[in-house]
């Protein structure tokens, strides 16, 4: 019998007919969609951090572009949190676990592990020695990460499917509002900082910035205090070893399978590949914003704030229509706008500094970015079985960057050889294949999660 109760994939991809737009917007004031506002912004902070402002701290401090690339390859922690995830998703925290419960006690450790690593990258200067900021920026993303796949198992048990795309939106919101704060916010207060006459980069600046950062960790901490723990799955006890791996690695992988058979394939693959044209063409954008002359003040009003406000109007639009159409053709859509909006890039790469068309440009990829992840999101969630929730969107997510992130280590590599402009028509073309995918797995019946 199907689990009523556990997010599928019918009813999440269709279209809600029945529900008024006053219902559907009603959705977004409900508790558990304010809570995914606070808990996105802890979940998007350490990311900008050590995959976006890491990149413009490091140009700054005279860092080579191929350099950058390569420790792009940070980003591939995120990629193998599949592993721990079933550890996540059934092992009891001793004490932690029985004052908050299982979910909210992975998240406090993820948390205090992120704000350990900021305030370690704060301490150091990677002019003088890059090693110990590699090894702290990896422990930033091992947090993050963990706290990712909890926070995810989160919200999946929280609601029912019907509102995934709204908390997914909130969520969205709150990871964006992040974005500009790790991303503007740092740069505001590495320029109020810098003493004047005494150079472009100065390590003092960024090292408060990045302990302001730290401390902003503590929105998450506080609303996993106060938040409730959602209702727990009975989960009964293994007998010995051989049983717990049974059900800890083996069946959330075997229940995917054996839902799917041969299509697992497929949307395997649709995940890998959705947003690659948006994760490589980014780890470059902070050297490409560096090289072409604009400042950090320019950069964090047009790029942080107003590319990520565009993002979160995206954000807000794909969940909203989403819920209307059906995620599928707004898969579709996404994918689109983000691999075309890429060639914008290579047009703003043969006009040097302007200021003009960086803001169009911009406002375009974060509009288009903000649909395709609101509605990918939300698609990824549609498949997992409410019993397997944190291991199986863990692996979801963690093939959604498995590829692009190892390409993406390259990139710096291909722009010293070919330019901005050739390095950005490349990454629109990467994201056709999504198009095809999409298409083809549109056309497979949903199979419901087993109770």
């Amino acid at each position: 019998m199907a689990d009523t109760s556990s997010p599928t994939p019918s009813s999440a991809t269709a279209p809600a007919a029945r529900r008024s737009w006053a219902d559907t917007f009603r959705v977004y004031t409900e508790p558990a969609s304010l809570r995914m506002l606070a808990l996105g912004f802890s979940a998007g902070l350490p990311l900008v951090l050590v995959l976006g402002t890491l990149s413009f701290w490091l140009r700054k401090a005279g860092i080579d572009r191929s350099t950058i690339g390569y420790l792009s390859w940070v980003g591939l922690v995120y990629t193998g949190k599949w592993i721990w995830s079933p550890l996540v998703d059934r092992l009891p925290l001793p004490g932690l676990t029985r004052l908050l419960g299982r979910r909210r006690s992975w998240l406090l450790l993820a948390q205090g592990l992120v704000i350990a690593g900021l305030l370690g990258m704060a301490w150091v200067d990677p002019q003088q020695s890059l090693n110990p900021v590699i090894w702290c920026a990896l422990a930033v993303a091992f947090g993050s990460a963990t706290q990712d796949i909890a926070l995810d198992a989160y919200r999946i048990e929280s609601a029912d499917a019907e509102r995934q795309a709204a908390l997914v939106a909130t969520y969205q919101t709150g990871y964006r509002i992040a974005m500009i704060w790790a991303g503007a916010g740092v740069l505001w207060l590495v320029a109020l900082g810098l003493q004047a006459g005494a150079g472009d980069y100065q390590r003092e600046a960024w090292s408060f910035a990045y302990m302001v950062m730290a401390a902003s960790m503590l929105v998450g901490v506080v609303t996993v205090l106060l938040s409730p723990e959602p209702a727990a799955k009975a989960i009964t006890p293994a007998r010995n070893a051989a049983e717990w791996l049974q059900e800890a690695l083996v069946a959330p992988f075997a229940d995917f399978i054996g839902r799917y058979g041969w299509n697992a394939a497929l949307i395997l693959a649709l995940i890998g590949i959705y947003r690659i044209s948006d994760v490589v063409m980014g780890i470059m954008a902070n050297p490409f914003y560096v090289d072409m002359g604009y400042t950090e003040a320019e950069v964090a009003s047009v790029s942080k704030i107003f590319g990520v406000i565009m993002t979160l109007v995206g954000a807000f639009i794909g969940g909203v229509i989403s819920m209307r159409i059906g995620v599928m053709r707004v898969l579709m859509l996404g994918a689109v706008l983000s691999a075309g909006s890429n060639l914008l890039f290579a047009w703003l790469a043969t006009r040097g500094h302007d200021l003009v068309g960086l803001i169009a440009v911009v406002s375009a990829d974060n509009l288009a970015g903000g649909i395709a992840s609101a509605a990918f999101i939300a698609y990824m969630s549609s498949l997992t079985n409410v019993n397997y929730s944190a291991t199986q969107y863990a692996l979801f997510s963690s093939m959604m960057m498995a590829l692009p992130k190892w390409i993406a280590g390259f990139s710096g590599v291909y722009v010293d050889h070919f330019g901005y402009a050739q390095f950005f028509v490349s990454t629109a073309l990467l994201g056709v294949p999504a198009l095809v995918l999409v298409w083809l797995a549109s056309r497979i019946t949903p199979v419901p999660g087993r109770s």
